[in-house]
């Protein structure tokens, strides 16, 4: 396991900073970090759905609320930076909103330019009885110019023929597929941090470690800054740290400040335990589990003495 040199973990903004982790309101760390000093901002806000670091607002509260954040972390983004939004549904009465599309018009209005809309795809959730069960979120991907950096390599996957060449043309006969892999595309599939996954804390929505990963190799270069303004417990300075980026957040949950602390802690001493990029989901099947053995579609074993 990979042991990082010893970093000084801050409660107020510097820019030497290896890792901040600010007890308060994202808007109090936000005044205090320079323009265009963050090549990329990832977060996934509260969703307004009366969670217990939340509080439940009016819609249109929600809204205000939101832009106000967004527009300070457009301010601390440098010209070639990134803004990644990760949201899912509002639920209203069992009617649901995506917060996608009420929050678009924010980042149109602000002049930014989507990239993509990315589908992270999950397996497990709450089971609804009155509509499909949800079992994706979305993550927007904005830039603010249209110079802005962007590395594939370090995010492609295995590709599905690796084998495959050309049938026809100049290079008939050669690979047709990149040797390093193949891009990975807009619909991810990576497990959600539930009871058994070996990352899970207290909170009750937190972040794979993985899904942060592909967005800061992808979309910032070594030594670049970070900055999540609802850190939660601190994913995403955890994804900066391992790949030898700088990471900033506030976070207003005491316990999470203090695990965020100590997860951040652990990454350095490399006792940190996440699940590795690109391992395959989980196959229940695959591994023998009895328990995919439907017991109502097993052979009845009969109770009546054979007859010789």
């Amino acid at each position: 396991m990979t042991v990082f040199e010893p970093i000084f973990i801050g409660t107020e903004f510097n820019p030497a900073n290896t890792a901040t982790v600010y007890k308060g309101g994202c808007l109090d760390l936000l005044a205090s970090v320079p323009d265009e000093s963050m090549q990329l901002v990832v977060t996934s806000p509260p969703y307004n759905i009366g969670k217990e670091y939340e509080k439940r607002l009016h819609i249109n509260e929600y809204f205000e609320q939101q832009r106000e954040v967004i527009h300070e972390c457009i301010r601390v983004l440098r010209p070639d930076g990134h803004l990644c939004w990760q949201v899912g549904n509002y639920v209203d009465k069992g009617s649901i909103l995506p917060l996608d599309m009420i929050l678009y018009p924010i980042f149109r209005d602000a002049g930014l330019k989507m990239r993509n809309r990315i589908i992270w795809h999950f397996e497990h959730g709450l089971h609804c009885r009155r509509r499909f069960s949800g079992r994706y979120e979305t993550i927007l991907w904005f830039t603010k110019e249209d110079n802005y950096y962007f590395d594939l390599d370090p995010v492609r996957v295995q590709q599905k023929y690796p084998g495959k060449r050309h049938f026809k043309g100049p290079r008939a006969g050669q690979y047709s597929c990149n040797p390093l892999g193949k891009n990975p595309g807009d619909v991810w599939i990576i497990p959600n941090v539930k009871s058994n996954h070996v990352e899970k804390t207290i909170h009750p929505c937190q972040f794979p470690v993985e899904l942060i990963e592909r967005l800061v190799l992808s979309l910032t270069r070594p030594h670049d800054s970070v900055f999540d303004p609802f850190l939660g417990v601190g994913t995403t300075i955890l994804a900066a740290v391992k790949h030898d980026r700088k990471g900033h957040g506030s976070e207003v949950v005491s316990e999470y400040v203090k695990i965020a602390k100590e997860r951040i802690q652990k990454l350095a001493d490399g006792r940190l335990r996440t699940r590795p990029m690109n391992t395959p989901v989980f196959d229940p099947k695959g591994a023998g589990q009895k328990l995919t053995n439907a017991p109502w579609l097993r052979e009845e074993v009969s109770i009546e003495p054979r007859l010789f």
